[in-house]
């Protein structure tokens, strides 16, 4: 009997470690090759090949011959290749813009060239490059605009407005507006606070407290109170591969840009999760609908159905305690409060 049961557990330990360890399904329709074009994303390329794009990194064979074996360009010719037996995709022809290293003793000049991006740039430029997350207290004491010049905020480029508190002279500034307090729904713990991008400058004078900013950009019409930060010294990430979170990850989707209802495609989430839960950039996570309460015909009682998958997220900036994703497909219209899952 003591050996039976040995045999059941290892039977089912096998299983267990073949489904968890399974390789990534290509789909039924995918090409023999493809020639990446102007306008594509990794996550396009990688739906071309794979039912679950999210896996692309597990089925990525970086060519060492490509100048950028990591990266691909418009002009490359990506394609499936056999490696020990196991099916996997890599550039298999450099584009123009992406040239073969040749080992020889002489200089080599490499094409200036923009990698494709992992998402439309376009949809999350603002939250990559200005908006940010900040504590109530990093806004409350940080300088606030006076005035502008004869003491009004104009707010086109090279215009000049006056600020009070502490800066260096020559530093670049962000100009923030106190937005959206986010607060987790489940605990109540307070997550963040938006600090809403409207202009940059740089600082031309510092007279006491009074520091003089010169308009670089605005997006809109500076007010008195407004605050000043410093711009973050980062490396903004737009080639950041798609990947699968931690087992067991859960969240909500706790706020939508623009306070849209409905959420669809190409639209930015916040998620009150973050880097102390283990999110990273390039996570994609699987949104769910609740099933809703249905009556039982029979004995009356109130029966929660399951929640149904509705959609895919892939996180694209992480803070301490939430992130930002945009929904990169959506099967039915999606709301605040979906959850998110690992997929």
């Amino acid at each position: 009997m003591f050996r039976k049961f040995l045999v059941k557990c290892s039977v089912l330990l096998l299983l267990v470690s073949q489904s968890l360890f399974a390789a990534p399904e290509f789909t039924a329709d995918h090409p023999e090759r493809y020639t990446v074009v102007k306008g594509d994303t990794l996550w396009d390329i990688s739906a071309r090949f794979l039912k679950s794009p999210w896996l692309w990194p597990e089925v990525w064979h970086a060519n060492p011959q490509i100048a950028n074996p990591h990266l691909i360009y418009p002009g490359d010719v990506i394609g499936l290749i056999y490696i020990d037996g196991q099916k996997r995709v890599t550039t298999v022809q450099a584009g123009p813009n992406n040239g073969v290293v040749k080992l020889s003793p002489k200089v080599r000049a490499t094409p200036i060239s923009t990698a494709i991006p992992t998402i439309p740039l376009e949809a999350i430029s603002s939250f990559l490059s200005q908006n940010r997350i900040v504590e109530p207290s990093e806004l409350e004491n940080a300088p606030y605009v006076l005035a502008g010049k004869e003491q009004h905020l104009i707010t086109a480029a090279g215009d000049t407005v006056f600020a009070r508190g502490e800066a260096e002279e020559g530093a670049t500034m962000g100009v923030y507006r106190a937005g959206e307090t986010y607060v987790d729904p489940e605990t109540g713990e307070f997550l963040g606070l938006e600090a809403r991008s409207i202009a940059t400058g740089d600082v031309t004078a510092v007279n006491g407290e009074v520091i003089s900013l010169s308009v670089l950009r605005s997006t809109e019409e500076l007010r008195q109170a407004d605050r000043l930060l410093e711009t973050e010294d980062r490396v903004i990430n737009s080639t950041f591969t798609p990947s699968k979170p931690k087992e067991g990850l859960r969240g909500k989707m706790i706020a939508v840009d623009s306070g849209v209802g409905n959420i669809g495609q190409y639209n930015v989430v916040v998620v009150n999760r973050g880097a102390r839960e283990g999110i990273e950039e390039g996570n994609v996570m699987a949104i769910y609908k609740a099933g809703g309460i249905v009556r039982d015909p029979i004995t009356n009682e109130k029966i929660e159905l399951p929640s149904e998958r509705a959609g895919l997220m892939m996180v694209f900036r992480v803070f301490e305690k939430l992130s930002y994703g945009l929904i990169l497909k959506a099967t039915r219209p999606l709301h605040v409060m979906d959850e998110v899952r690992t997929p």
